[in-house]
């Protein structure tokens, strides 16, 4: 089925574009990240670079971290890698979709020779998903929690409603460390059948170009992908990073970052209400550290918050979703009340 979504266009893209000094409200990167003491431990770990890497520790690590014996995790060259040998590993005949949501995995299906079926969330419904709308042979099903761009947090319960014998249920967590205690998670659950989830280390730790993340399924699936991957996928740096990052002390950091970002996030919400008389509309109720905004002639309000200094995500790149969508990072409240300001001129001068 021929796609007319750019499934591989990402919000770096819109930082990068033609090198200007933007502030990135793009990319759902923490601002300020990583802490300096990830760095040191980051940079520690260059001593190292001479052996191969040893990812057991690491491995040890995030499996004590999730209360699941080692054997069911994967470690990643971030998620993104993790949908590419999911796509390339596993005997899928009837793969789904449930869109919006992040396109890579559609993209690494589609790649893998696989024709994907799309399930599309609806606007009116608060993009909530609809259990009844997964076809009921699909034997992969492919959803995120929270939502990437919606920014919706599914119940966990309904989510899990959607395992079938003989069916692989991904759920991509990659932002779920963002939301305070990790409320609706299914990372460590065992008793879900064919459940695999996915979780990302580059979004709240600034990891993004160290490529780190991991995969969470029963041990058949896990050793299905570590046979796909290539030898020493993960560098000795991002090994390192990864014990870091699950560690007591980077777990209660998370969280109190996942309690800023509600508060920030909040705090935009109500600014962006302020415009709802432009026809500005603020999908949710969102949980995530970004906000996914209905705004009419989005694409020529897009390209006036660059000329004013601020870049944000497209939205009709997203099955699902048109041209009259933007997706916004939550940042800190004085960087917010600047993005305000400047929507403020970008919606009175749209064409």
């Amino acid at each position: 089925m021929p796609t007319e979504h750019d499934l591989r266009h990402h919000g770096d893209a819109e930082v990068r574009d033609d090198g200007a000094a933007l502030v990135d409200l793009a990319v759902n990167v923490r601002a300020g990240t990583p802490p300096p003491w990830l760095r040191e431990v980051v940079a520690g770990s260059l001593a190292s670079l001479a052996a191969y890497p040893d990812g057991r520790a690491a491995r040890a690590a995030v499996a004590a971290r999730h209360g699941l014996p080692a054997e069911r995790v994967l470690l990643t060259a971030g998620a993104a890698e993790a949908f590419v040998l999911l796509a390339r590993a596993l005997p899928v005949r009837r793969p789904v979709v449930v869109h919006p949501q992040f396109t890579e995995p559609e993209a690494a299906l589609r790649d893998a020779g696989h024709e994907v079926g799309r399930v599309l969330l609806r606007a009116e419904d608060g993009f909530r998903l609809d259990a009844g709308a997964v076809p009921e042979d699909a034997d992969l099903v492919v959803i995120g929690n929270p939502t990437n761009p919606t920014s919706v947090l599914h119940p966990a319960d309904v989510i899990a409603g959607l395992a079938r014998p003989g069916r692989t249920l991904v759920v991509d967590e990659a932002f779920m460390d963002a939301v305070p205690g990790e409320r609706e998670a299914l990372a460590g659950r065992t008793d879900v059948p064919g459940l695999v989830v996915l979780r990302s280390l580059t979004k709240t730790w600034g990891l993004a170009g160290l490529r780190i993340g991991y995969v969470l399924a029963g041990p058949g699936t896990i050793a299905a992908l570590e046979r796909a991957q290539p030898l020493w996928p993960v560098s000795t740096p991002a090994l390192a990073a990864a014990e870091a990052c699950v560690s007591a002390r980077a777990l209660a950091e998370a969280d109190r970052a996942a309690h800023r970002v509600a508060t920030d996030r909040a705090h935009l919400v109500a600014g962006l209400e302020e415009f709802a008389a432009d026809g500005v509309r603020v999908a949710g109720p969102a949980e995530g550290p970004f906000v996914l905004l209905g705004v009419p002639g989005a694409t020529a309000v897009r390209r006036r918050l660059r000329d004013l200094g601020f870049a944000v995500r497209r939205g009709d790149t997203f099955p699902g979703l048109g041209e009259d969508w933007l997706r916004v990072a939550v940042r800190d409240r004085g960087t917010v009340n600047a993005f305000l300001q400047a929507l403020d001129k970008a919606l009175t001068s749209r064409t």
